[in-house]
């Protein structure tokens, strides 16, 4: 049985073919993105020079997804991040963007298990509590993401138990707004 605390390890061979060491045999980039799906790291090295070549290859399934129309990354925050290998923001984004994917884990994680035990009266509000809460753990409560739709009678049981949709979108707009300006 593979150890999947370890990284699968991939050998790139001199002809550009991808050697899955675990299971002996040759992976595309599309198998290497659903072992990450599945929670699986991976590790990409050269067989010859034994450079790691990881990053390249994510990088390249994410182009691969991007040109296919799968557009999950929004054209102002790849101008973002191309702006901030020139600018000072160099140093920050990296820990940024590791803080923010690692939040969004847990949020969902949670909400996740939240879900199992919504209110089945009104389980709307209980999904739009839960992002609210999300949203007040990414942001460290710097905005009051209470929705004026809800009455505070409606809402405290709720904002024990989750998190809204639009909520969600408004604070992803205020990071990438924010992002800008490290820029």
């Amino acid at each position: 049985m593979a150890d999947t605390d370890k990284p699968l390890l991939i050998k790139r061979y001199a002809s550009r073919r991808l050697y899955n060491t675990e299971t002996s045999d040759y992976v595309t980039l599309d198998d290497i993105a659903t072992f990450i799906r599945d929670g699986r790291e991976v590790q990409i090295v050269d067989l010859k020079t034994g450079d790691d070549l990881t990053r390249q290859y994510l990088l390249q399934i994410i182009a691969e997804h991007e040109s296919r129309g799968e557009n999950m990354l929004p054209v102002n925050v790849l101008n973002d991040l191309v702006r901030s290998y020139t600018s000072q923001a160099t140093s920050i984004v990296p820990q940024f963007l590791a803080q923010s994917f690692e939040m969004l884990r847990e949020g969902q994680t949670k909400m996740m298990e939240n879900m199992s035990t919504m209110n089945p009266i009104n389980p709307m509000g209980t999904m739009q509590a839960q992002q609210e809460a999300f949203l007040k753990a990414m942001t460290g409560g710097m905005a009051n993401w209470k929705s004026n739709a809800t009455t505070e009678a409606e809402t405290k049981p709720a904002e024990e138990e989750g998190e809204g949709l639009d909520d969600i979108k408004q604070q992803l707009a205020e990071l990438q707004a924010k992002l800008s300006k490290l820029s």
